[in-house]
């Protein structure tokens, strides 16, 4: 790519164990850039092939000045590009374009490294063998695994409190146990950034927050190994408060995932050959369901692709128990299938066609009025989409009430109505709590805030409950009652036949 060699020397190593790309993020850092470049251990070049990248972040002083004679001159052994942004990125953007020109140019890992000197160098060695060795996909240098470490080397108390205080949210938040969230120096593999949308992620600084959130949600191994921490003259141009609700505000949201409540794009970082997860409420609406008497024996159609725990649960009782798509349920489930009990799941296309899905169910039942149909409905009335729409946020998200493939949504009242227009007769209604036990490790949050969301549900269900289960029975056909009739008349003929004669 020609625009990356403008200002590149043309210098190259022959491959060894793999390519490294050390980048340097500098912004005014006249100061200090040729010393960081000085301090890069010759050791590298033997172990790898190594380009040094410098991307200045459009500096007011003599940054890139300073940073091209280095370059022009060849005074380090490294390969040298150096290139300027002509507008400011903010240090999240200029990340971005570093970690961009990894990938064009396939390297296997890149370092990050500060303009300003304040992680060492010299640590680099160390550091890039643990990416080298298979051993992570990330490797952070930490400052906080020592203990107060920090503070000796010069780190302000207030920040040291602060980076404390963030991280042990951070952690309890996102089940994870890193000693810092927040150290600027960090090496990863290029296959994991091909994994995660870091490019989605903010030009601001906790840029460094959502892509280690990005690393966790996408099952990326992550390793720390102890740095120096040093604190010298140079100027900070973070604004603490704002960094520290930024990193407060990205944490929450991305925790609050799983809940599909708020969705965003940046922390979808689910592998693509992961096992998919269940049904969001799978579990409890299988407790629902089995609330029912289903005697033994019973012959049981499960349409959704999110049933397998129900399956399991339900072939423990012997059971014959079909599973089928929505589609295939459409196609092939034909009238007068032998059939007990009807359980249509989350998928079972009712957000999306429910007058062809309710079409069907009256059709293949027109000659069983015996049949048993549950059906599971989220509530679009449930009390946090009552208030995101009152506030103006309201959102799709990947799953849940409001997900990307939902086109109708129901209230009790509306679900109801919609029953009761095509002729079937709901019998019960059971109202679900939010799925906590698949939102938290803790058995006991989970279990208690499941029995104060069931006794809220129990107050108004239309209000808290976060999907219903139907029960509904078929409306009774005009085939069916002329077919009854047609019977019972030739018994009752026949009675009527035996007296006379």
């Amino acid at each position: 790519m020609q625009e990356y060699q403008a200002h590149a020397d043309q210098s190259s190593s022959p491959a060894r164990r793999g390519r490294l790309l050390i980048f340097i993020v500098a912004y005014n850092a006249e100061k200090t850039i040729e010393s960081v470049l000085q301090r890069i251990p010759e050791q590298l070049r033997d172990l790898y092939d190594v380009e040094v990248l410098i991307i200045d972040d459009s500096s007011q002083d003599e940054t890139f000045r300073k940073s091209e004679l280095v370059r022009r001159a060849k005074a380090i052994s490294f390969k040298l590009t150096v290139l300027y942004n002509p507008v400011n990125q903010g240090y999240g953007g200029n990340q971005k374009i570093g970690f961009h020109y990894a990938l064009e140019q396939n390297f296997d890992w890149v370092a990050l490294v500060h303009g300003d000197g304040q992680y060492a160098p010299e640590c680099l060695p160390e550091l890039v063998e643990v990416l080298a060795d298979g051993r992570a996909d990330a490797v952070f240098g930490s400052r906080m695994m020592e203990k107060r470490q920090a503070l000796k080397g010069g780190m302000p108390l207030y920040k040291y409190v602060g980076n404390k205080t963030l991280t042990t949210f951070q952690n309890w938040m996102l089940g994870s146990s890193l000693s810092e969230f927040h150290s600027g120096y960090r090496l990863y593999a290029i296959e994991a950034l091909r994994q995660i949308p870091f490019q989605k992620n903010s030009n601001d600084f906790h840029f460094d927050t959502e892509i280690i959130i990005q690393l966790i949600f996408a099952g990326l191994r992550i390793r720390e190994l102890p740095i120096p921490t040093f604190y010298g003259d140079e100027i900070c141009h973070v604004n603490g408060m704002k960094y520290a609700w930024d990193v407060f505000k990205a944490t929450l949201l991305a925790r609050v995932q799983p809940f599909h409540i708020f969705y965003d794009p940046k922390f979808d970082c689910k592998p693509a050959g992961a096992k998919s997860e269940e049904s969001l409420s799978e579990s409890l609406y299988c407790d629902a369901l089995l609330s029912e008497r289903i005697p033994p024996g019973s012959r049981i159609v499960v349409v959704g692709r999110g049933g397998e725990r129900l399956r399991q649960r339900l072939q423990d009782s012997s059971h014959t128990i079909e599973t089928m798509t929505p589609e295939s349920f459409r196609e092939d489930f034909q009238e007068g299938r032998a059939c007990d009990f009807l359980f249509m799941l989350d998928d079972s296309g009712m957000a999306q066609q429910p007058e062809e899905v309710l079409e069907q169910l009256a059709a293949v039942s027109r000659l069983s009025p015996d049949l048993k149909i549950c059906v599971t409905i989220a509530n679009v009335g449930f009390i946090i989409n009552r208030l995101l729409l009152l506030f103006g946020r309201f959102g799709y998200t990947r799953r849940g009430i409001i997900n990307l493939n939902a086109f109708h949504f129901f209230t009790l009242r509306t679900a109801r109505r919609m029953f009761g227009q095509r002729g079937f007769t709901v019998t019960k209604v059971v109202g679900l709590p939010i799925p906590f036990s698949g939102l938290f490790s803790s058995d006991g949050l989970a279990g208690a805030l499941t029995r104060l969301h069931r006794g809220l549900i129990a107050l108004r269900k239309s209000l808290f409950s976060f999907q219903f289960v139907f029960f509904v029975s078929p409306p009774t056909s005009l085939p069916y009652l002329l077919a009854t009739a047609v019977e019972f008349s030739s018994k009752k003929s026949a009675v009527i036949g035996e007296d006379d004669a």
